[in-house]
């Protein structure tokens, strides 16, 4: 191999193998810098080099580019798939600061952010993966440090619970995945993606049972009902940062690699796998929204929340088409600062008083004005309520459903929207309207969380603003006939 090629797998592994120095330089400071120093700077430090990485490989290029025979695929979109990733778990980073600098996590506290990283180079494996061998590579790096992380509280039985219920739950979804690549392999002779399209046009009924495996190991990841039964349990029982990280940038990492599997490999019989995700879009958002409803821990209520956020997210891959992909990335970004800036309300919470439950924040806006203004925001935002962000993401998808000929399935979703509302709401009626004689301490936060909170905050307004702005000019050009 001469240099010109170290040179393309540098250019077109960029994120990557940035990532992968930033996880040494992490390694090196955590090892040989003082306690003091890293009491004060460690965070700091994890939050700069992602950011680095982001900024370095924030460019696309324009073109489609190909590695290692096919295996390793490179193209403007998995670029800004991963960058998204990336924001998302800078947010996460700032908000887990006190929680990872407490008495409890201190001594360990290197580890939590080596394995977030790692988990984050599994994921940008799995966009990328040209080839089902990279893809599975991918998804167990990217789902074995998570397991361990889950169950980072040692002092918390609930913490060891779930890390095993989500251990055990990702072994047995990765055996079924992995059943599904070898019909997949049977039928095609090959687990190149560009080979299995080829093969995937015969529709056989082994290809049918194949492409219904590896569904049901995605959906895993996804929590799409009825594979969700892990969520609410480990959600509720693993550290809030951690639940923040699996809600979202592990949700997100999953449906891009979803649509770049569906669309790269399946591409060929479109009619075979809709149809799977057709009943599995309706029970997630329905089963979601009503197990919602009941819950009064807010850790379990944003889980199903989550649940019922996947079906919609999923009406993007339904969409099969590139409005549909744009209206993907999209709404995962506005989910991003949506459910993080919740979950940062709540980790703060958690973190001074130990309190989670529903009841705890009747009364908090008398306490904490500004904690129950950002969890409000978050609310609306992801109750889809205008003009926040939440709306547009909301009608941008709901719109690439309907262009896809998808009426029915909208209108469900519309309709389940409306008790998804219901119970946003009741979130804010807490905060905002019950009464409560002895409500939770006033609380300061921290430079870190607070700063991740200002960002989601600015996060949800800017974006809602930047989607009334585009819609209005795309009105006038429609209308003057630009």
């Amino acid at each position: 191999m001469d240099l010109s090629q170290y040179y393309l797998i540098w250019e077109y592994m960029q994120p990557e193998l940035l990532l992968l120095v930033a996880t040494i330089l992490l390694f090196f400071v955590d090892l040989f810098a003082s306690p003091r120093f890293l009491d004060k700077w460690f965070s700091g430090i994890a939050c700069v080099l992602l950011a680095a990485v982001t900024a370095l490989s924030c460019i696309p290029g324009s073109e489609t580019h190909t590695l290692f025979a096919g295996m390793f695929v490179n193209t403007p979109m998995t670029t800004a798939m991963k960058m998204v990733l990336n924001i998302g778990t800078i947010l996460v980073l700032l908000q887990a600061h006190e929680w990872v600098n407490s008495e409890a996590c201190r001594v360990r506290r290197g580890e939590f952010y080596e394995l977030i990283f790692f988990t984050l180079f599994g994921m940008y494996l799995m966009i990328s993966s040209g080839h089902f061998l990279i893809f599975f590579i991918g998804l167990e790096t990217a789902s074995l440090p998570i397991a361990a992380l889950v169950a980072y509280n040692k002092q918390g039985d609930k913490s060891h619970e779930s890390g095993a219920k989500y251990l055990f739950n990702a072994v047995f979804s990765s055996a079924i995945f992995l059943m599904g690549i070898s019909f997949i392999y049977g039928i095609s002779g090959s687990l190149y993606f560009d080979d299995i399209a080829t093969a995937a046009a015969t529709d056989t009924a082994l290809f049918v049972v194949a492409l219904a495996f590896i569904i049901t190991g995605i959906g895993f990841k996804l929590s799409l009902v009825p594979f969700h039964l892990w969520t609410a349990d480990v959600y509720q029982g693993g550290p809030t940062a951690v639940t923040a990280y699996l809600s979202v940038i592990s949700k997100g990492a999953a449906a891009f690699a979803f649509i770049w599997v569906l669309f790269k490999t399946f591409s060929p019989a479109p009619e075979v796998w809709q149809g799977i995700l057709y009943v599995l879009i309706i029970l997630t958002i329905t089963l979601g929204n009503l197990f919602a409803v009941r819950q009064k821990d807010l850790k379990r209520f944003l889980a199903f929340s989550s649940i019922s956020q996947a079906g919609y997210i999923m009406l993007g891959v339904m969409a099969y088409s590139a409005q549909g992909l744009t209206a993907l990335v999209y709404y995962i970004l506005v989910y991003i600062f949506s459910n993080l800036a919740a979950f940062g309300v709540i980790a703060t919470i958690e973190h001074k008083t130990g309190k989670v439950g529903m009841d705890d924040y009747n009364g908090l806006y008398k306490t904490n004005p500004k904690l129950s203004l950002a969890m409000m925001l978050a609310m609306f935002s992801l109750a889809g309520i205008p003009p926040f962000a939440g709306f547009f993401s909301k009608f941008f998808i709901f719109a690439s459903a309907v262009h896809s000929g998808y009426y029915i399935l909208v209108f469900i979703a519309l309709l389940n929207t409306i008790i998804s509302l219901y119970y946003y709401l009741l979130v804010v009626k807490a905060m905002f309207i019950n009464e409560n004689e002895n409500p939770i301490e006033t609380i300061k936060t921290g430079c870190y969380g607070r700063t991740g909170l200002v960002v989601c905050v600015a996060g949800i307004l800017l974006l809602g603003l930047a989607s009334c702005v585009y819609g209005y000019l795309s009105g006038l050009s429609l209308t003057v006939g630009i």
